[in-house]
């Protein structure tokens, strides 16, 4: 990223890169304990020929977007993820288990977030 090149918006946007998706799902799991118990929603989209899941948190001054680049694009809607264990399966639907949050997958076809990944390398 060239950082002359930067928006506003864009100086106060952090990015986390995780290296797997179950790393990026503990995000979740911590948020769901806290007091105010809100989940983050898990968008998807496809960012130069990359499939891109990510969860895009606010914070004083600035935002963060916690992403993690899967090998192909999810085929269910919801990430079902086990409060005890971090275990996480992708689900058509939301299930009846009381150990388990649903996590709704969000399809966006645009978004004015730049992610900072190698464009020109394959995963």
């Amino acid at each position: 990223m060239d950082l002359n090149k930067l928006s506003q918006s864009e100086w106060f946007t952090t990015y986390l890169e995780y290296e797997n998706l179950k790393e990026m799902l503990n995000v979740i799991l911590y948020t769901s304990q806290s007091f105010m118990a809100i989940l983050p929603q898990l968008h998807y989209i496809n960012y130069h020929d990359k499939e891109i899941l990510f969860i895009y948190t606010g914070l004083v001054g600035g935002v963060v977007a916690h992403y993690h680049v899967l090998k192909e694009k999810p085929i269910k809607k919801f990430v079902e993820l086990n409060k005890m264990t971090a275990d996480f399966r992708f689900v058509d639907a939301v299930g009846a288990s009381s150990q388990c949050i649903y996590i709704p997958i969000v399809r966006l076809i645009r978004s004015t977030l730049r992610f900072p990944i190698d464009t020109s390398s394959t995963i």
